[in-house]
């Protein structure tokens, strides 16, 4: 099947303040695929680069080198009119359900916004609300309340709304549950699973829980300090990592049962102590 999205050899590069100081590089050559109706989880800790390569497939992230193709077009070169051409068919979920969203307008005016912007006309724009809240449980007289008065949970669907409105074919993922309690992930969670199979759309689904991307991917890349160190199915990746990172990773991942999880936070302490391995060892 061709790629949906195809990611190859990317770099990316931020400039430091000083003389002469080189570059920091955040992803160093980096590559993955999104087949269409594919979940691929991106998993690593902070700093490792995986929201750096959610920004720069959203174009705001600085690619120094290699591509990012879309359909089959590298759209790293593309300018601001050409970028805003094919924003609709790749949209984008924020982290924090409560600073994505514009507190001052109402749930109605929010999901407005990407409808009429791109010529919708009024009654249709409301038709298409109404489709978006029932798609993500939230009632049809959600369009009058304004986002204080919903939990995190009714705020990440509504988020979740938002980046349905224009039925784009790829959705960037970014740390889309981290924010939540746990009850109330898991409702997201099969929230993004029942849309997917509803309206076969993709995700980057990008996060530091391995437990959290095992929920959801097909396939699962490892990102450890701006490389892939492992990728694969998502069985391979979370049944049986091979790389001492994704190992740790997956300790690191809570677990329901206190005597489980005690077992875990030892072997997660035992494994600390050992030393640090470069990615390739």
């Amino acid at each position: 099947m061709t790629p949906l999205l195809s990611v190859r050899d990317l770099t990316v590069e931020y400039p430091v303040k000083g003389l002469r100081k080189p570059p920091a590089r955040i992803l160093n050559g980096v590559s993955i695929d999104i087949r269409p109706g594919e979940t691929v989880g991106l998993v690593g800790e902070s700093g490792s680069g995986k929201t750096t390569l959610g920004r720069a497939v959203l174009g705001l992230a600085p690619v120094t080198g290699g591509s990012i193709q879309f359909r089959g077009e590298d759209i790293v070169p593309l300018r601001a009119k050409a970028r805003r051409a094919i924003a609709p068919d790749i949209q984008v979920v924020f982290q924090d359900p409560y600073t994505s969203l514009n507190p001052s307008l109402t749930i109605g005016q929010i999901l407005s916004e990407p409808l009429t912007a791109n010529g919708m006309r009024r009654r249709e724009a409301d038709d298409r609300i109404n489709e978006l809240l029932h798609a993500v449980d939230l009632p049809s007289n959600s369009t009058e309340r304004f986002p204080r008065e919903f939990s995190g949970g009714q705020r990440q669907r509504v988020a979740i709304a938002r980046a349905l409105a224009l039925r784009p074919s790829l959705i960037i993922c970014d740390e889309p549950v981290s924010a939540l309690d746990l009850t109330t992930q898991q409702r997201v969670l099969d929230l993004f699973l029942d849309i997917q199979a509803r309206t076969g759309v993709a995700y980057l689904f990008i996060s530091h829980d391995l437990t959290v991307v095992r929920h959801v991917s097909h396939r699962v890349a490892v990102l450890f300090r701006g490389d892939i160190v492992e990728w694969g199915s998502c069985d391979e990746v979370t049944d049986h990592p091979q790389n001492p990172y994704t190992q740790r990773l997956l300790l690191a991942s809570p677990l329901p049962d206190p005597r489980r999880q005690a077992e875990r936070r030892q072997a997660r302490t035992d494994a600390a102590a050992l030393p640090n391995l470069a990615p390739n060892e």
